[in-house]
C-alpha cells in the first residue's frame, strides 16, 4: 500500500488546485495570461471571464471566443476554467451550450457566481452535465462563488455535492448584499480580515470545504500596484483563515500569491524527515525531537510535499521518493 492508501483509508483524500486562481476577462488579458502560463507552467490556473468580461450585446460572441481559445495549442496544460453567467442569467444557458458543449474536454472547471444555494448549483450543474456528457466528460469540476446570504447560509451543502471542486469568496458582492450595513472598508484589508460579518462568513466557507475535502479560495485584492498588500492577504488568507487558493486579477499578483501558499523549505524538511521515519516503522507512531506522531500527524506532513510538488517547489531526493511511490503504486 502506498502512503496516500494508509492515510486516508475509508477516507476520500482531500483535492489539491493550484494556489492561484488568476482571472482575464479580454481577449487580450486572456491571451497574455496563457503565455504566462506558457512560461511559468500550469502552477496556477486561469479563469476566462464571461460574467464580467463580455461586452454587453456581445455575450455570444465572447463565449465563442472562450471555445477557441480553450481549443487552441495555447491551451498547454488544460489547466483553464470559465466563470459563466449567473444561473438566473439569460446568458447562462448559451454560455454553457457553447462553452461546455464546444469545449469540455479541454476546461478545467466551470465557475457558477451569484447562486442562491444548493438547489440553484444543484440545477447548474445538471444544466452542465447535459452538454459535458455529449462532449464526451460526464465528470467536468465544477467551481462556486459564495457571494450571497443563502449560498453562505448553504455552504455546507454546497460543498458535499460531489461534483464541486472549490468554493471561492466574493467579497464585494457579499459585503454590497448588507445594503450599507457593512461598511465598504471591510472589502480590503484591514477591515476584510476583522470586521465580524466578513471573518464568520469566510470562516464557515472556509470551514465547509475542509469538512468536505474542497478547496477554499480566497477573494481578491483590488489594489494591482503594490505586490506587497497581496503577498500580506495571501499570508492572512492562507495562515488565519484556511484558505488554500486565491483569486489573482493581474499577473503581478500571481507569484506573490504563489509564494504566500507554499510551504516553507523548512517544512518540507520536516514532512520529509517524519514521512521518511514513519514508512520505515510501517506508518506505525514514533517520536522525533521529542514530539509524538502517529497517521494524524502524517496526513497533515503528507499534504505538506503534495502541495509543495504542485507549486513546482523542488523535493529534496527523499521527498520526492515519497511522492513518487504513491504516482508509481496508484
Amino acid at each position: 500500500m502506498h502512503p496516500s492508501e494508509v492515510l486516508f483509508q475509508g477516507k476520500r483524500q482531500p483535492l489539491l488546485l493550484p494556489a492561484c486562481d488568476h482571472y482575464a476577462g479580454s481577449e487580450k488579458l486572456m491571451r497574455k495570461s496563457m503565455a504566462l502560463q506558457q512560461e511559468l507552467g500550469p502552477l496556477f490556473d486561469i479563469t476566462f471571464d464571461c460574467e464580467d468580461g463580455a461586452a454587453a450585446g456581445a455575450e455570444s460572441e465572447h463565449a465563442a471566443l472562450v471555445v477557441s481559445l480553450l481549443n487552441s495549442d495555447d491551451n498547454r496544460f488544460n489547466r483553464i476554467g470559465v466563470r459563466v453567467h449567473e444561473p438566473g442569467s439569460v446568458h447562462f444557458e448559451n454560455d454553457v451550450a457553447t462553452i461546455v458543449g464546444g469545449a469540455a474536454k479541454r476546461l478545467a472547471y466551470v465557475m457558477l457566481p451569484k447562486v442562491g444555494g444548493v438547489a440553484d448549483v444543484q440545477a447548474a450543474i445538471d444544466q452542465v452535465n447535459l452538454y459535458a456528457s455529449a462532449a464526451g466528460r460526464p465528470d467536468l469540476p465544477v467551481h462556486v462563488l459564495i457571494e450571497t446570504h443563502g449560498a453562505l447560509r448553504e455552504a455546507y451543502d454546497i460543498a458535499a455535492l460531489p461534483q464541486v471542486e472549490s468554493l471561492s469568496f466574493g467579497i464585494m458582492d457579499f459585503v454590497s448584499a448588507h445594503y450599507g450595513a457593512v461598511p465598504a472598508s471591510a472589502m480590503r484589508t484591514p477591515g476584510q480580515f476583522t470586521h465580524p460579518l466578513v471573518v464568520r462568513a469566510k470562516l464557515e466557507m472556509v470551514a465547509a470545504c475542509h469538512a468536505h475535502g474542497k478547496i477554499p479560495s480566497h477573494n481578491v485584492t483590488t489594489d494591482i500596484k503594490d505586490s506587497a498588500v497581496v503577498a500580506n492577504d495571501a499570508q492572512r488568507a492562507a495562515a488565519e483563515f484556511g484558505f488554500t487558493r486565491m483569486w489573482s486579477i493581474h499577473p503581478d499578483q500571481i507569484k506573490p500569491i504563489l509564494k504566500a501558499f507554499t510551504p516553507r523549505l523548512s517544512e518540507v524538511n520536516e514532512a520529509t524527515n517524519i514521512l521518511t521515519d514513519a514508512m520505515a516503522a510501517g506508518w506505525g507512531p514514533i517520536a522525533q525531537h521529542g514530539r509524538l506522531h502517529d497517521r494524524a500527524s502524517y496526513r497533515y506532513y503528507w499534504t505538506v510535499l503534495q502541495r509543495a510538488k504542485l507549486a513546482g517547489l523542488a523535493l529534496p531526493e527523499a521527498a520526492a521518493a515519497i511522492v513518487n511511490q504513491s504516482e508509481t503504486s496508484s
